[in-house]
């Protein structure tokens, strides 16, 4: 037989905003999770999903850094894409952007499956910032979009079961410390992708796993999912079980019937194939199923009101259309983790393609066995676990041709662990210099002094690197870092002494009076905080060496920090100081100018506070589910929030 099936590379160019530089300041606060439910929704819930939404959540994003740095402005940028493409199908791949399927064309009718962003436009809505929407994403960590979506992956070509090719994306995922892969398989003649997920633990205790596949489609559409219940989450951080497809009077099965942004997260009968489909007017669409391990389908929407469709113009172009989300993950919800045992993986199959079913025109259970018929027709349940059968052989294959490199955290953690991960090789030749410190702290038990002055690198917090740090010689970086990492351990005690003990010796002040003014903060001792922020930000002026990007994106995350600081106790002459020695570029930020908005304000200036909103600005890194503009303008103004700056997704509260 002559397969047909190709992958090669291609250069897709977007009109792109520059990612710029990550945050330096490592993120000690717990995280601001939009994602999680009252105490009081708990005891209504099942059993087992009451078990895993309160399985270990993520509290930290520690060691990953917070990716701020991109803005608005976008230019034509050239991007590196893999396609893997048949006779039926073509998939473009976006290795450098988190393995994301950007594209998925049905070649014989030339249309395109899912939701193609026409710009990649960063957004606040990874867990640590920088994300972008459209196409399908791979979410593994926690609750929430993965901290790799604008970072590259591993990619490689990879015998596929049926002498063909697979195209194989992995990574190293740090939050939880797991490696994973994602084979992408595009059988000669076949109308579906198959893609082979998974995710192992190599440690010798249980780890908390999550996964969530996320399928952009235009939202003009229908979306089918096996199931007459659903549970509803909303930005009002309720949890409720509601039925399908209405409840109080309205279809919610179409996007467009939604007021505001909510999740619907079906409830699959156990034994009922597992599928989700979107299909338009004429019944023309996408549907992805998959082994039964992966067991969750949801429906996210942005809704009607004004914010939803703020936020939808906001990723993309105006007048492009908008976009809802069908998703399928390990958990019934995306609010829960589940468990995987020491030393062990777990993995499945899914497909995507073309379906084409009456959307409408009859009682739902009708719909819905007219479209699984059409499925089962067109991709029997059965092939789909002979898929799986025949892939799982073929994911310890070691790849072939490598197409391109993700980090070298992965092989940093083979190398101390001595892990054997056949399939997901984390070739030495990928580390790095973030990675170059700790190797000579594993090679030789001290951590290296730094050769410039420059700002404090990546921390590592896994209780094996703590260990080692615990056992080093306690120089101030050492101390540092130790200091995190206890942080992050929930020893904060241990970790302000640590920093206390650096300070006596440290030839850079700041990154410690920065670390040790967060500890103020977060026992509430504001006032203190304001005063090690001040002196943090002089500290770090005096030693900054250049206007280059590092220590620009130093001095603007701790000045920001700093101005936050010391107007939340209304030190407006300290604040003023601080604003005043930003860089021009940035305060010319959208970010800036919305604390510039609010200095004027305590300034007691409040025609200028108003001004700065008359200028107009946007602040690129809004986060999902902020309501700090609109609490600003309501100090400022007595009239309704501009629809410019309005990207309220819940209810007003009544």
């Amino acid at each position: 037989m002559v397969i047909v099936t190709t992958i090669r590379r291609e250069v897709l160019t977007l009109p792109a905003a520059e990612l710029g530089p990550d945050n330096p300041l490592p993120p000690l606060r717990p995280l601001d999770e939009v994602h999680r439910i009252e105490d009081r929704d708990r005891e209504e819930l099942p059993r087992d999903m009451a078990r895993q939404v309160g399985y270990e959540p993520l509290h930290s994003l520690l060691p990953v850094r917070v990716r701020d740095g991109y803005g608005r402005t976008r230019e034509p940028r050239a991007l590196d894409a893999l396609v893997i493409e048949n006779d039926r199908l073509r998939a473009t791949v976006l290795p450098g952007l988190g393995g994301r399927i950007a594209s998925l064309v049905h070649l014989p009718t030339g249309r395109e499956l899912l939701y193609r962003n026409p710009v990649l436009q960063p957004a606040n809505f990874a867990l640590n910032g920088a994300w972008y929407s459209g196409g399908i994403e791979w979410n593994i960590g926690a609750t929430g979009h993965i901290t790799l979506s604008c970072s590259p992956l591993h990619a490689a070509r990879v015998p596929a079961p049926d002498g063909g090719e697979m195209l194989r994306l992995w990574e190293w995922e740090r939050l939880r410390d797991l490696p994973f892969q994602v084979d992408l398989w595009l059988p000669d003649g076949s109308d579906f992708l198959y893609v082979g997920v998974r995710v192992r633990n190599p440690h010798e205790r249980p780890a908390p796993t999550y996964w969530w596949s996320n399928i952009a489609v235009p939202e003009e559409c229908r979306v089918l999912a096996p199931a007459e219940e659903a549970w509803h989450f909303g930005y009002e951080r309720r949890l409720r079980r509601v039925p399908v497809p209405s409840y109080d009077g309205i279809d919610r099965t179409y996007p467009l019937n939604s007021p505001y942004a909510a999740d619907y997260f079906y409830e699959v009968p156990d034994g009922r194939r597992r599928w989700i489909a979107a299909l338009d007017t004429d019944g023309h669409g996408l549907v992805q199923t998959s082994t039964d391990v992966l067991r969750g389908r949801k429906l996210f929407v942005w809704g009607v009101e004004p914010g939803g469709r703020r936020w939808q113009e906001w990723l993309t172009e105006p007048g492009t259309g908008g976009y809802c989300e069908i998703q399928a993950g390990l958990a019934r919800t995306q609010l829960e983790h589940i468990r995987l045992e020491a030393e062990s993986e777990i993995s499945w199959l899914e497909a995507y393609g073309p379906l084409d079913a009456p959307p409408d025109g009859g009682e739902w259970t009708a719909v819905l066995r007219t479209a699984e018929e059409r499925l089962e027709a067109v991709l029997p349940r059965a092939d789909v676990d002979a898929a799986y059968a025949a892939w799982k052989p073929y994911a310890d294959t070691e790849p072939g041709e490598t197409l391109a490199a993700g980090s070298g955290w992965g092989a940093l953690e083979v190398r101390r662990g001595d892990w054997k991960l056949p399939g997901t090789p984390f070739d030495g030749s990928t580390l790095g210099d973030a990675q170059a410190p700790w190797l000579e702290l594993l090679r030789s038990g001290s951590f290296p002094e730094p050769r410039r002055v420059r700002p404090p690198g990546e921390s590592l917090v896994a209780p094996h690197w703590r260990d080692m740090l615990e056992t080093a010689p306690a120089t101030p970086l050492t101390e540092y870092h130790l200091g995190i990492a206890q942080w992050h351990a929930g020893d904060r005690a241990q970790a302000v002494r640590s920093w206390e003990r650096a300070l006596e010796l440290a030839p850079s002040l700041w990154p410690l009076l920065r670390c040790l003014a967060v500890a103020d903060q977060e026992c509430g001792q504001h006032e203190r905080a304001a005063d090690r922020y001040a002196d943090a930000f002089d500290d770090l002026c005096r030693e900054r060496r250049d206007d280059g990007e590092l220590w620009t994106a130093a001095v603007a995350a701790l000045g920001r920090e700093a101005l936050e600081a010391l107007l939340g106790v209304r030190r407006a002459a300290q604040a003023r100081a601080v604003w005043e020695r930003l860089h021009p570029a940035t305060r010319a930020r959208g970010r800036f100018r919305l604390l510039e908005a609010e200095l004027l304000l305590v300034e007691g200036r409040r025609e200028e506070a108003r001004s700065v909103f008359d200028d107009g600005f946007e602040v690129a890194d809004l986060r999902e589910g902020d309501e700090a503009i609109g609490k600003l303008w309501g100090r400022i103004a007595d009239e309704p929030l501009w629809a410019r700056y309005d990207f309220r997704m819940r209810p007003p509260e009544s």
